[in-house]
């Protein structure tokens, strides 16, 4: 009887390491109900490929650490309209549609293009116990503030002013900004183009605007980016290849990238810094081998530049902004649920952005109304130490912004 007792005893002890082993071995995933799959989900909101596809990549991170609701994990990924400034509606619904679900936590949008505000405000009607996360904020800040529970957007008082300093010690002389009235009209981007231009005054830099059709008007993003593949030899030759260029819109950049290639100039960093952004298509390169590997994919994107002869003249961050906002965010809904974090302390917030980007450096603060002065609570600017190919990190973090651009309008 002892006998069987101690081999049953010794036949549960190697269970429970054979087990534990297990679970040690598995990914991390979401807290599940045995019955129920995850015990709550979390809603997440991007583009598409063709429009922000580090956006979704995000998302998927997301659903690879910690399963999607129809497998019963814990992340619903649904996208907007590429043409979403026309079929605002669905994007506002695709928000709403995910308050139905009674398990839902928190929604993150990633980029919250307008509509996002909307949409926002009907889910607290119906769901008030929901988060709300608004991550690169299309919407003027006061808007978004007054529905988001927190909104993300990459700095653009201090990386208007950061940008055009990193181009001065690079000997750039003229500074080309490129976009379309639907974005200058956003305060935050039409803030930005203010103080690049108040900076190139300043430091000796030459502004120029030029105008590029929008991808979400009739002629689509094809047509936008032959656009700038006709354009940029012609600006080229006509500025200087002491020039940097800047576009406010994804699907400009690539196009951007590879002419600039070509035919010289500079690019310091994309409007929504990631080293997939352009530069895998510009460069004609596959990274499929490298996926989620940003210090792999930022080796691979460094070493083809430096072989066409762009050493020195083309940065980006050395982590995508936007895969990294989407996945951040998501963990950051995740760990205020849990009761590991709160919603609205920096440190919190920066614990999840640092656990997709291990060794960069980023800074940012709460974002403050020029016109009335006011600090908000709930909205965050933030930015990341720009890489420059061939060279390394700037040290962007690191440089105090003048007093004086913060004020700029």
């Amino acid at each position: 009887m002892k006998k069987s007792f101690f081999r049953v005893f010794l036949l549960i002890t190697a269970m429970a390491v054979l087990t534990g082993g297990m679970l040690i071995s598995c990914k991390k995933e979401a807290p599940k109900d045995e019955k129920a799959g995850a015990a709550y989900h979390i809603g997440v909101v991007t583009g598409t490929v063709s429009q922000s596809e580090d956006d979704l990549r995000g998302a998927e991170r997301l659903i690879e650490e910690y399963g999607s609701v129809a497998e019963g994990g814990m992340i619903q990924h649904v996208t907007y309209p590429d043409n979403f400034m026309q079929e605002m509606e669905t994007t506002i619904s695709q928000i709403v549609g995910l308050a139905d679900d009674p398990m839902m936590k928190a929604i993150v949008v990633n980029q919250a293009i307008p509509g996002t505000t909307e949409g926002f405000r009907r889910v607290k009607e119906k769901r008030d116990d929901i988060i709300l996360i608004a991550g690169e904020a299309h919407e003027d800040p006061l808007v978004i503030e007054s529905a988001a529970d927190l909104a993300i957007n990459s700095d653009f008082v201090s990386r208007g002013y950061l940008i055009i300093d990193t181009a001065k010690k690079l000997g750039v002389d003229t500074f080309v900004h490129i976009s379309f009235p639907r974005h200058m009209s956003y305060e935050t981007l039409g803030r930005r183009r203010a103080i690049f231009e108040a900076a190139c005054k300043d430091l000796g830099i030459k502004f120029v605007f030029e105008t590029a059709p929008d991808p979400t008007s009739d002629v689509g993003v094809a047509g936008a980016q032959q656009f700038i593949l006709e354009k940029v030899p012609a600006w080229v030759a006509k500025y200087g290849k002491n020039t940097a260029f800047f576009c406010t819109n994804d699907a400009h950049t690539e196009p951007l990238l590879k002419q600039l290639i070509e035919y010289g100039g500079y690019f310091i960093e994309a409007d929504l810094p990631s080293p997939l952004m352009g530069y895998p298509g510009a460069l004609g390169i596959d990274l499929s081998a490298e996926k989620g590997d940003f210090p792999a994919i930022l080796a691979k994107v460094e070493s083809t530049i430096k072989d066409k002869g762009g050493a020195g003249r083309f940065g980006t961050w050395a982590y995508s902004y936007g895969y990294t906002t989407t996945a951040a965010l998501g963990q950051h809904a995740m760990n205020v649920i849990n009761g590991e974090s709160e919603l609205l302390k920096m440190s919190d917030l920066m614990k999840a952005y640092n656990k997709y980007t291990p060794g960069a450096k980023w800074n940012g603060g709460f974002y403050t109304d020029v016109a009335t002065g006011v600090r908000a609570n709930n909205h965050v600017l933030i930015y990341q130490d720009t890489y420059m190919m061939g060279k390394g990190y700037m040290g962007t973090p690191d440089v105090t912004v003048p007093e004086k651009y913060f004020s700029v309008k």
